[in-house]
């Protein structure tokens, strides 16, 4: 994921930062507590396709 494309990017539930999770090919909103995935290094931004993150997860995150 190119960090300046990652740096204008934010989800679009809470308009809040998101992070690149590498090895889940996710990009993750904490605050929406949505993982959204990122096919063929296409990030699919759309709340319907997000997985919601378990508190394990977030735990993980910091």
């Amino acid at each position: 994921m190119d960090s300046k494309l990652l740096e204008l990017l934010v989800c679009p539930v809470t308009k809040g930062p998101l992070t690149y999770d590498r090895e889940r090919q996710e990009l993750v909103s904490r605050s929406a507590r949505l993982a959204y995935p990122v096919r063929d290094g296409i990030p699919i931004l759309l709340e319907n396709e997000a997985r919601t993150l378990t508190d394990e997860e977030l735990e993980r995150q910091r």
